[in-house]
């Protein structure tokens, strides 16, 4: 029996056995014979999805490669890679993922499963960029789902959970590789806030961070443009000074909100790169925390987070990370929290060393407020009931479950409490 934590380092699980299968033969014979099964990529997960007493796979060094269709506007893609080593794969052939979230060691799988997503006022999650999926039961079979073939498995493929089986390898949209601009600069969060529809309609990408004790933002804007030159790596957010901070806000936590306003005063340089948009959508975080994200209407995005700022304001709630704020386009995917709309994502984050329950406990209830779902990945405290009143696909979605895997070979003891599984299976 081997131990395992999540990247946070907040759940733990001890699986009876820890597999990363190379061959379809061996992944269908260790799925056979294990009486639990999940798959974990890179952790990310702040929400125990990995969780299992059961097997726990890594399809890291499975087998695949990234196959172009003819007109070369999707690909099959191997489910386990990360979305780093996949970006890149996919460059090298020209093409790149229409979009992406702003870190990459993420499985592809994982990320589609959940919903994640980056930022773009039409652009959607990275399970709206899903159109096929080559998935093994829990029998060891293999079957493929699409648009126009088993069409109810696909639909619920699109945002599983992990709850269906293995996904073995992912069609998607593609584009022609491009480059991007990325900006970022100081601006008053005022400012912002009265000219959002503005901002977000001037670039193809648009989002920004503020620290709770702060009166300005950390504006960022990607769009895309020409290349130039040679791409330098860098960073959104300098690290450096921010683990410090974090570091000295956590022993003296009366010292956040002045080291909050001090950093936001000596970070006004304005900032311009421009490099092919795999490398500059991600920005590397190294710095351990823990997140609550809530996908709001997009009415409500800006009013809900005023509403936070204002409530961990008046708390005075030692909170040593900016909230991020970001928008995503409707979709018709029927456990995902941007099917009712355009959404507005305020992410909520905390520095892993200090107390994240209590603050997260209040502010979510300031997220239910305005009308938001949280991210299935991020740390949410709903309920059944909740899952049902908030997605009123969801019977389908179980229906569909109990006809694929109704030993419940793929529903942890997480995943059995939030959708009111048997827990005896």
């Amino acid at each position: 029996m081997s131990g395992w934590r999540n990247w946070s380092g907040s759940v733990a699980a001890n699986p009876e056995r820890i597999a990363r299968p190379k061959t379809e033969t061996e992944l269908a014979g260790l799925i056979a014979a294990a009486g639990k099964v999940r798959v974990v990529g890179a952790g990310h997960s702040f929400m125990p999805l990995c969780e299992t007493s059961g097997l726990l796979l890594n399809l890291s060094d499975y087998e695949g490669v990234v196959d172009i269709a003819p007109d070369r506007t999707t690909v099959w893609a191997p489910a386990g890679w990360s979305l780093d080593r996949l970006t890149a794969a996919l460059w090298a052939e020209g093409l790149s993922l229409v979009n992406q979230g702003d870190v990459n060691p993420q499985a592809l799988a994982g990320a589609i499963a959940t919903g994640t997503h980056g930022t773009g006022h039409e652009l959607g999650s990275l399970s709206t960029q899903a159109c096929g999926f080559r998935l093994m039961l829990a029998d060891g079979r293999v079957v493929e789902c699409g648009p126009d073939r088993n069409r109810d498995l696909y639909e619920c493929q699109r945002l599983s959970l992990g709850l269906f089986g293995v996904a073995t390898a992912i069609r998607i949209h593609v584009l022609p590789g491009y480059h991007l601009e990325e900006r970022v600069e100081r601006r008053p969060f005022a400012e912002v806030a009265e000219r959002m529809d503005e901002f977000a309609a001037a670039t193809r990408h648009m989002e920004f961070f503020i620290f709770p004790y702060s009166d300005d933002v950390i504006f960022k804007t990607l769009h895309p443009v020409p290349a130039e030159g040679a791409f330098t790596p860098a960073n959104d957010i300098d690290e450096a000074p921010f683990r410090l901070a974090c570091q000295v806000g956590a022993a003296v936590p009366a010292l956040i909100p002045g080291l909050q306003r001090l950093m936001m005063r000596v970070s006004g340089k304005a900032s311009r790169r421009v490099g092919p948009a795999y490398q500059i959508f991600p920005s590397d975080r190294s710095i351990r925390f823990e997140e609550v994200e809530y996908e709001m209407p997009r009415a409500a995005g800006i009013p809900t987070l005023k509403d936070a700022i204002a409530h961990i304001r008046r708390r005075k709630l030692p909170i040593a990370f900016p909230l991020e704020f970001r928008l995503t386009a409707a979709d018709d995917i029927w456990m995902s929290p941007f099917n009712q709309g355009p959404g507005a994502s305020i992410s909520f984050h905390q520095y892993a060393p200090m107390d994240w329950r209590g603050p997260f406990a209040e502010i979510e209830k300031v997220f239910q407020a305005g009308g938001g779902r949280p991210h299935w990945a991020k740390r949410h405290t709903l309920t059944t009931a909740d899952v049902h009143r908030l997605y009123p696909r969801t019977a389908d979605f179980l229906r569909v479950r109990a006809e694929v895997d109704p030993g419940q070979k793929f529903a942890n003891a997480h995943l059995t409490e939030l959708f009111g599984l048997d827990p005896l299976r």
